[in-house]
């Protein structure tokens, strides 16, 4: 239920506020990120982590206030485990540029990120052990960000968002 009120308070953000869009535009943005990370609370055994590729598309929706649909990319793997993960969804931004001052080349944003994970798990084929010992994750993908984005000039800016999962450094292209 949740998640359909979320879904429902995107979407109504997202038809009814497009015409409120600010004059100093945080929008238009492509964001190409590198990072580490899985979701918060993803998995319960030891493994590592493969490098997260994310890519974004920031749209203004009302003053301060951005979605950006987004599709993640890693990789798990464990003893004899592998799982490829595809993060998809909309992410939503506030800036708070107006209250921190710290110029107009920084912008800092609180976000968060609602979509749904697709999984794909594999083994080794050698492996004859209980299959089903890893529970595979709710699809829900839910994750809270804060971050910041520092621009060389008008198009090109560089950004880190540290989150509750997939943190990552990248390029935005404005």
């Amino acid at each position: 239920m949740k998640t359909i009120k979320m879904t429902l308070l995107l979407a109504f953000l997202t038809i009814g506020s497009i015409s409120f869009a600010q004059s100093e535009s945080h929008g238009h943005t492509l964001n190409l990120g590198l990072g580490i990370g899985g979701y918060a609370g993803y998995y319960h055994y030891t493994g590592t982590s493969m490098p997260v590729f994310n890519v974004n598309y920031e749209f203004d929706v009302a003053k301060n206030f951005t979605l950006a649909p987004f599709i993640t990319f890693f990789t798990y793997q464990a003893d004899h485990y592998r799982e490829n993960v595809i993060p998809i969804g909309v992410k939503g931004s506030y800036y708070f540029d107006q209250i921190v001052e710290a110029g107009s080349h920084w912008d800092f944003y609180l976000a968060g990120s609602l979509g749904f994970a697709l999984v794909n798990s594999t083994w080794d084929n050698d492996y004859y052990g209980d299959r089903d010992y890893y529970i595979h994750p709710n699809p829900v993908f839910l994750d809270l960000h804060i971050g910041t984005e520092y621009k060389f000039n008008n198009h090109i800016g560089m950004f880190l968002d540290l989150s509750t999962g997939v943190s990552t450094i990248g390029l935005a292209i404005h």
